[in-house]
């Protein structure tokens, strides 16, 4: 058996389709264009990649783009005035602050400044508070975990019951994507570096979630027949047959367990084009909370 692969980059591109047609009747009817702004502190070449390639998927949706740049040497003040600033501007439906920042900041405190009806990140405690408790709804919910369980949607008849197993426990991917699939009545297992005995944890999954950070750390024999795999990991491995020098793969061994599951996310072209369609989604959400 040889798994279906499930289209991230297809599946983004209808979400973002649609995001683009419900600005366009926002307009129509008179509203204000959303409006989405990004913070970044410093001069990280991958963090300008990420920011560049938000902007350009907001101007694709039709959705304002409004950028801060601060220099590496900003301070906590600083930033977070930058923040305070965005929170007052009306214009603005979300505000991303891209991570990480520079080693001298606090990234939490900078979190916490942002107003919770603008964290299209979902990062904000109480927000991920919310998330984690029963008949409680977060503004957003975090735009990677969202987009795992969205691909899992369009995958899957129901979630209910189903024994997921998420690998890896960050506060970015591995415990949101938890919390959403409690919510959804599966059946949830968290392992991590230090669980006892992984192969067997993770082959007790119909749904398995690999967002542990470890090129190809999952292997063939590791995954259940039938399962459905979600791989988030990004890593760069050496690859001398390779212009760049190096290519990309997932945390999951891709052409082992793709001949065992029965749906797998490639990489890349999986999960990561989610990321951004949800953002997204989260800043057409946020035009529409301001106006309740």
């Amino acid at each position: 058996m040889t798994a279906e692969i499930i289209d991230g980059k297809a599946i983004a591109e209808d979400v973002r389709a649609k995001v683009k047609v419900s600005v366009a009747e926002r307009l129509a009817a008179g509203k204000p264009v959303p409006g989405l702004a990004t913070v970044l502190v410093g001069d990280n070449p991958a963090s300008q990649v990420y920011v560049r390639s938000k902007r350009k998927a907001c101007e694709e949706a039709g959705i304002q783009s409004f950028g801060v740049e601060l220099p590496a040497t900003a301070t906590q003040a600083d930033v977070e005035s930058a923040v305070r600033e965005l929170n007052q501007d009306s214009r603005v439906n979300g505000i991303l602050v891209q991570l990480p920042l520079p080693s001298h900041l606090d990234e939490e405190a900078v979190l916490n400044t942002i107003n919770l009806n603008k964290d299209v990140d979902g990062f904000h405690p109480v927000n991920i508070g919310r998330l984690a408790q029963k008949g409680r709804e977060p503004a957003f919910v975090p735009c990677t975990p969202a987009g795992c369980i969205y691909l899992l949607e369009k995958t899957l008849p129901t979630l209910r019951g189903v024994n997921a197993v998420v690998l890896g426990r960050s506060n970015i991917v591995g415990m949101p994507v938890a919390l959403l699939l409690v919510r959804a009545d599966a059946t949830v297992t968290i392992c991590h570096s230090r669980s006892k005995d992984l192969p067997a944890i993770v082959r007790e999954a119909d749904v398995l979630i690999a967002a542990v950070g470890r090129p190809e750390m999952v292997r063939g024999d590791w995954v259940k027949p039938g399962a459905v795999v979600i791989d988030v990991g990004i890593n760069r491995v050496e690859d001398a047959s390779k212009k760049s020098g190096y290519r990309l793969v997932g945390d999951v061994a891709y052409d082992e367990v793709k001949e065992v599951a029965s749906h797998i996310t490639p990489v890349p072209g999986g999960v990561g084009p989610m990321t951004i369609a949800m953002l997204l989604q989260n800043t057409l959400r946020g035009a529409e909370l301001a106006e309740k």
